[in-house]
């Protein structure tokens, strides 16, 4: 993969090529250590180490901003806290929370990214997102954005309507790994989250040098500050 990179980068950025397309032809792309890998080739930076060193570091802040919010974004937001045990927060919680807390900060609809179904309703889910992640629980447990689901069925990466990886650990490995394959692949955030990728990668990962929109520095400095 090394030593096929000019090529394939070339290929991706000039051509444009399905995501189908890429699978049949850089398979091993689409394994989670080639997705890393492929993220250091093209930004020479750890994506995993730094994603979660860059959330770790600003959940405090980011849950003292959750709770100061007041009004629907507010509401939203303490639901969704709701599921963390305080006595003894767990840390992939923590950072579920805060990755589902961003976009609602931003007032972003993540409900077509960020996906949640049942067993049963899986392929009919799998129909309607086009990019994002798709978190599959047993029909006992709750369903909804604002839940952390700490055991589900399975959590998949979907680009341009397929599942491109299964069985991702957790829902922040698997929003680390969308990222990554939206470098690797070279494709547009989805417009619906455009303002938390960049955020993600301007604030969190240090990879713009892009003057960010207002709403955005306004969040950096509260989480900054």
């Amino acid at each position: 993969m090394e030593e096929t990179f000019s090529l394939r980068r070339r290929e991706i950025v000039t051509q444009e090529p399905a995501v189908q397309s890429m699978m049949e032809r850089w398979p091993a792309l689409f394994t989670e250590r080639q997705v890393f890998a492929e993220f250091n080739r093209i930004a020479s930076k750890n994506l995993e180490g730094n994603f979660y060193e860059a959330l770790d570091q600003h959940t405090p802040r980011f849950i003292d901003l959750f709770k100061s919010k007041k009004g629907t974004v507010g509401q939203k937001l303490t639901d969704l806290m709701q599921h963390i045990n305080w006595m003894s927060p767990d840390v992939t919680a923590l950072r579920t929370v805060v990755l589902k807390g961003l976009p609602i900060l931003l007032s972003e609809d993540s409900s077509q990214v960020y996906t949640t179904c049942f067993v049963a309703a899986k392929e009919e889910a799998l129909a309607s997102v086009t990019v994002g992640v798709l978190t599959v629980i047993e029909d006992a447990q709750q369903q909804g954005l604002n839940a952390v689901h700490p055991q589900p069925i399975s959590i998949a990466i979907i680009l341009e309507g397929g599942i491109v990886m299964d069985n991702v650990k957790d829902f922040p490995q698997a929003v680390c790994l969308l990222f990554g394959f939206m470098y690797a692949l070279h494709l547009n955030y989805p417009k619906c989250m455009e303002n938390t990728f960049k955020f993600i990668q301007a604030v969190m990962l240090g990879l713009s040098n892009k003057t960010l929109p207002p709403k955005l520095i306004t969040l950096q400095n509260k989480l900054l500050g």
